[in-house]
C-alpha cells in the first residue's frame, strides 16, 4: 500500500498533466511489450511493435523489466509532452542518480556491460541511450500518438468534470478503483511493501497513461518531483472501436475536433492540432458548441473551447 500524505498546500498544487508524457508512455509501453498478460488489450500494437523494432532499441526493454523496479531517471519530467524535453532530461541526470538508479537495478537483474558504462556517465553511452529512446518513440509510439493524446485528452475532461462537481477532493476520490481518499492521506493499492510519502507542499502531478495498466504507481525516489501515473478508463479496442463510431457519427475531422476540446484549448491551438486554418477551426467547434457537445468561453483575447458533459460523455 502506498500512502500519499497532503497538506492544505499540496491539494491547492494538484494538477493533471496537460496530455500524455512521452517519456511514461515509452517506460510502460517497454513493461507491456513483455508482459504476457497484456495480450488481449494490447496484442496487435504487440505483435506489429516486437517485429519492427531494431536492436538497439531492444537495450531499453533491458533497462525497463516488466516486473519490479524500473529506474526513476528514465521519467524524469512529471507530466511534460515534449519528447525532447524529456530525453534531454533524461540524458542530464547526474552521475550520483545514474549510479544509484541502476544499482537498484542491479539488484533485481544483472547488468550487462553498457549498462555499467551508462552507471558511469559515460558520455557515448548516454548517446546511444537517447538515440534508442528516440528511436523506439518514432517506431513504437508515435504511429499511434493520435489516439494516445485523444484518450488521454477525453480522461482530463472527465476530470476536469470531476473537479468542478467534487474539487480536488472530489477528483482524487474517484481517480482509480485502487484508490481511496481519507484526508488528508491518499491510500493507492500496490505490489510493493507498504511506503509513506510525504508531499511537504510540493503538490501532486497526475499524469493519465495510456499504457499504465492495472493500479497507479509512482516514483521510489521521493526527492524527485511528486507524480502519480494512472490507468485511463479505456483500453486500445475501445479507443479504436471508439474512434471509428465517433467519426462515422461526426466525421473525421470533427470527432478529432471533439478529442482535442476535450483537454480544453483555444481556436488557434484547435486548428495547429488538426493542421487546418483557424477558420475551419472555429467553424467545426461552432457545430459541436450548437449541438450541445461544446462550451466556448472568451478568455482575454481567445476563445477558450471545452467539452460539454454530454460531449464527454460521447467521448468516453
Amino acid at each position: 500500500m502506498l500512502r500519499v500524505h497532503f497538506t492544505a498546500e499540496d491539494l491547492a498544487r494538484v494538477r493533471v498533466a496537460p496530455g500524455p508524457d512521452p517519456m511514461w508512455e515509452i517506460l510502460l509501453s517497454l513493461h507491456v511489450l513483455r508482459q504476457r498478460s497484456a495480450t488481449p488489450v494490447f496484442g496487435t500494437w504487440r505483435a506489429t511493435v516486437r517485429t519492427t523494432l531494431p536492436d538497439d532499441a531492444r537495450w531499453l526493454m533491458r533497462l525497463a523489466p516488466p516486473v519490479g523496479y524500473s529506474p526513476d531517471f528514465l521519467t524524469p519530467t512529471a507530466g511534460s509532452c515534449a519528447l525532447d524535453a524529456g530525453i534531454d532530461a533524461v540524458l542530464s541526470t547526474p552521475v550520483a542518480s545514474l549510479r544509484a538508479d541502476l544499482a537498484q537495478l542491479d539488484h533485481q537483474h544483472r547488468l550487462d556491460q553498457r549498462t555499467h558504462l551508462l552507471a558511469s556517465g559515460d558520455v557515448a553511452t548516454l548517446d546511444s541511450l537517447g538515440e534508442a529512446l528516440r528511436t523506439y518513440h518514432h517506431r513504437a509510439l508515435a504511429p499511434i500518438w493520435d489516439d494516445i493524446r485523444a484518450v488521454v485528452d477525453a480522461e482530463r475532461a472527465v476530470r476536469a468534470r470531476s473537479f468542478l462537481d467534487g474539487g480536488c477532493e472530489g477528483m482524487l476520490a474517484a481517480l482509480h478503483p485502487t484508490i481511496s481518499w481519507a484526508p488528508p492521506v491518499l491510500s493507492i493499492e500496490s505490489r510493493f511493501p507498504h511506503r509513506d510519502i510525504h508531499l511537504h507542499g510540493q503538490g501532486l502531478v497526475l499524469v493519465p497513461s495510456y499504457f499504465c495498466r492495472e493500479r497507479p504507481i509512482m516514483l521510489r525516489d521521493q526527492s524527485r518531483s511528486p507524480v502519480l501515473v494512472y490507468p485511463v478508463a479505456r483500453d486500445l479496442h475501445v479507443a479504436s472501436a471508439g474512434k471509428r463510431s465517433l467519426e462515422a457519427l461526426l466525421g473525421r475531422t470533427r470527432a478529432a475536433a471533439l478529442g482535442v476540446i476535450a483537454g480544453g484549448c483555444t481556436t488557434t491551438e484547435l486548428a495547429r492540432r488538426l493542421g487546418i486554418s483557424a477558420a475551419s477551426a472555429s467553424a467545426h467547434a461552432t457545430v459541436l458548441r450548437d449541438a450541445g457537445l461544446a462550451v466556448a468561453q472568451r478568455h482575454r483575447n481567445s476563445v477558450l473551447h471545452t467539452a460539454s458533459a454530454l460531449g464527454v460523455e460521447l467521448l468516453t
